[in-house]
């Protein structure tokens, strides 16, 4: 008995799983057979594809945390290849839609075909030109092709109706020839225009159903808060060219990514970038859309720079103001002539670590003009693009006294003592020179104090040649100051200079060698960083501008800039000392060699003087030659407090004088000072400090 029930249940189990069987087996034909057309459609009108989420690029801030550089939203038009129509005929009816869309708003899309818009069709550029021959080489067309020939090759290759007007396949061709260029791929989304207006991006996302592919995407737009203050060190961005691509591409970039260009934005371009994320969007058979990040995006770290754009910004202003009073007759005499002047510039540095506090050049510009109108900018009168600071190649002149001294005393060629006659007149080798005065018996403290030619004459003559451009390179003159922009090297006075220039080297220039005449040139911040290694008795650091980098919102340091000893000048401290006493002189009765004949004018010129400054400065003048019409530039380098310095300088004004009376309004700007006129009467005036 027990056995027959044993056999029941397993004959049970054996039909009940034969019934799933045959139920299991109908359901998969009714998939496979009865249903199998539909489960195939809902398969190709269902779409998965990964589409990549754009990092935010780091900021750019300045020293006290205040930004510089910024971003907002912004709103692209792009087409995702994946969901585009397979059909030409589609594909170009989604494009004409796309094209009146955004016409119909006033808006312009990316069209890089150099043709004009309307017939007769002609090419916007010249026909040799680098863009014209990427067309003929993009389209396979032979180096005589015209304009209309580009145009018909577009509309053949993409079958463009012939029934639509002249201006609908215009349109579309230049909209195609761009997605050649655009790369545009299943991993490469095509930017149909960027930066559209929230209203026309909501009716794109409204008509998707109309413009299958199209979509809008979120980016990030560089903000330049004040593209006046600082703008050849912060730099801008800009697209990807053609000819950089390939490089860029092995990088990881993508042809619609912006990239620094200049400045700033270029040489930290590694950690401002960023890393893009992605995410996987999916349409259904039905127009349902999802989207799911699969990768966030990390935006890029902040650059905090070593610049306070506040102290900068008033530092270009007081160039620009300095250069107006000496071009229009408020600075000079009747029978000075500077109306030539309207270019210079400033640079400021930390003594103690190499760090740049403020870089000015003028004429200046504003990076929002930059990028909303280049060619505006490009040609504007005194090349405001050109970063004098940095790039400007200048002969130092009388500044270059104070490295012959230090290389005559640090060789042992002249002692502190040691004095020379000067009686404004010298002849060398049947070469007669001159002084700017006759200066009698002097020791190179005085040399310096009064700038006097002939005692560097007669030092160099004894020092050599070979031993002062030893001392000009320890110096850093003429050489790269490895900044993190871009820098010109300069050149020094020598043989191989001469050699260069195609010129024919004199004995005779050693001599304007000492004086930082002859043929050198070198930038202000070399001289900015020759006067801050004076101050630092021979240590020169390197100058830097980034002080640190940071996460994006600033709560972690990535990095930060340690100050690096770039080179020392081989001299014992009291050859420093005795550079340093000549300097301080110098600084003393900074206006005394001027004369005005009321005391209005004396009271204003006495704003220049350094007297009044709570402690005592160090400066070396370059005085140029100038008679009714300026020559010549005016340098002026130093560095404050002289005993225990905290900040050198370097000036430059071209086709001027006076460069030393921008020397306070520098100082006074650094530290927040405050300056007046006191009348002491009998019609005697002084400046004073009224809040420090």
């Amino acid at each position: 008995m027990k056995r027959f029930f044993e056999i029941l249940r397993i004959g049970a189990a054996v039909g009940l799983l034969a019934l799933a069987v045959v139920f299991a087996g109908s359901r998969l034909m009714k998939i496979q057979v009865v249903d199998g057309a539909m489960y195939l459609e809902m398969s190709k009108s269902s779409k998965t594809a990964t589409q990549t989420v754009s990092a935010p690029r780091g900021q750019i801030v300045d020293s006290m945390g205040r930004p510089l550089v910024e971003n907002r939203v912004s709103y692209n038009v792009v087409i995702n290849e994946s969901f585009f129509p397979d059909s030409l005929e589609e594909q170009n009816t989604v494009i004409l839609r796309l094209t009146k869309l955004l016409e119909a708003d006033g808006l312009m899309w990316e069209d890089g075909l150099p043709v004009t818009r309307e017939k007769p069709y002609e090419y916007t550029l010249a026909a040799g030109s680098q863009e014209v021959k990427r067309v003929l080489e993009k389209l396979r067309l032979a180096g005589y092709a015209t304009a209309e020939n580009c145009v018909d090759a577009l509309i053949d290759m993409y079958e463009i109706p012939e029934e639509w007007s002249d201006a609908e396949k215009r349109a579309v061709a230049g909209v195609r020839y761009q997605m050649i260029l655009g790369d545009f791929s299943s991993k490469n989304d095509y930017v149909f225009i960027k930066d559209v207006p929230i209203e026309t991006a909501a009716k794109v996302r409204e008509l998707a159903y109309q413009l299958s592919g199209a979509g809008v995407v979120e980016d990030a737009v560089r903000v330049y808060k004040s593209g006046d203050v600082f703008p050849h060190g912060i730099g801008y961005v800009g697209p990807i060219y053609a000819e950089e691509y390939a490089s860029l591409k092995e990088a990881g970039y993508l042809i619609n990514d912006t990239v620094g260009k200049s400045g700033i934005e270029r040489s930290m371009e590694y950690y401002l970038r960023g890393k893009r994320g992605e995410k996987q969007i999916t349409v259904t058979s039905d127009g349902e859309i999802s989207e799911e990040t699969t990768k966030e995006a990390v935006p890029g770290n902040t650059v905090m720079l070593t610049i306070d754009s506040q102290f900068q910004s008033k530092l270009q202003t007081i160039l620009g103001d300095f250069i107006h009073s000496l071009a229009d007759g408020t600075l000079t005499k009747q029978d000075y002539d500077f109306t030539d002047c309207s270019a210079g510039a400033i640079v400021v540095m930390d003594v103690k670590t190499g760090a740049v506090k403020g870089m000015a050049t003028y004429p200046n510009y504003d990076i929002n003009d930059l990028i909303n109108d280049y060619s505006s900018v490009l040609n504007a009168e005194g090349q405001p693009l050109y970063n004098r600071a940095t790039d400007g190649l200048y002969r130092p002149g009388s500044v270059m006294k104070t490295v012959t001294a230090t290389a005559a005393l640090a060789e042992g060629v002249i002692t502190p003592e040691d004095k020379f006659a000067c009686h404004r007149n010298y002849n060398f080798l049947d070469i007669e020179v001159h002084c700017t005065g006759s200066h009698g018996n002097i020791n190179v403290v005085t040399a310096i104090q009064k700038s006097c030619n002939i005692f560097f004459y007669q030092v160099v003559q004894q020092l050599g040649l070979d031993s002062l451009l030893e001392y000009e390179k320890a110096y850093g003159l003429g050489e790269d100051m490895g900044l993190e922009i871009k820098s010109a090297d300069g050149y020094l006075a020598c043989p191989d200079t001469f050699a260069d220039l195609g010129l024919e080297w004199t004995v005779g220039q050693v001599l304007q060698a000492a004086i930082g005449q002859s043929e050198v040139g070198v930038t202000p911040l070399q001289m900015c960083s020759l006067a801050a290694t004076i101050a630092n008795h021979g240590t020169r650091y390197k100058p830097y501008l980034v002080d640190s980098v940071w996460d994006y919102n600033r709560t972690e340091q990535v990095s930060k800039t340690e100050p690096q000893v770039a080179a020392t000048v081989d001299a014992k401290p009291d050859v420093f000392d005795t550079v340093i006493a000549g300097m301080k002189l110098a600084a003393e009765n900074t206006t005394s060699d001027v004369y005005y004949a009321t005391n209005e004018q004396n009271a204003y010129l006495s704003q220049f003087s350094l007297n009044a400054l709570p402690y005592p400065a160090a400066i070396k003048t370059g005085t140029p030659q100038a008679s009714n019409k300026a020559t010549q530039n005016s340098t002026a380098v130093g560095f404050y407090p002289a005993d225990d310095p905290e900040i050198a300088f370097a000036i430059v004004i071209e086709n001027g004088e006076y460069s030393k009376y921008l020397v306070r309004k520098i100082i006074e700007a650094y530290y927040g000072y405050e300056s007046g006129v006191e009348d002491l009467g009998n019609g005697t005036m002084r400046s004073v400090v009224l809040d420090r």
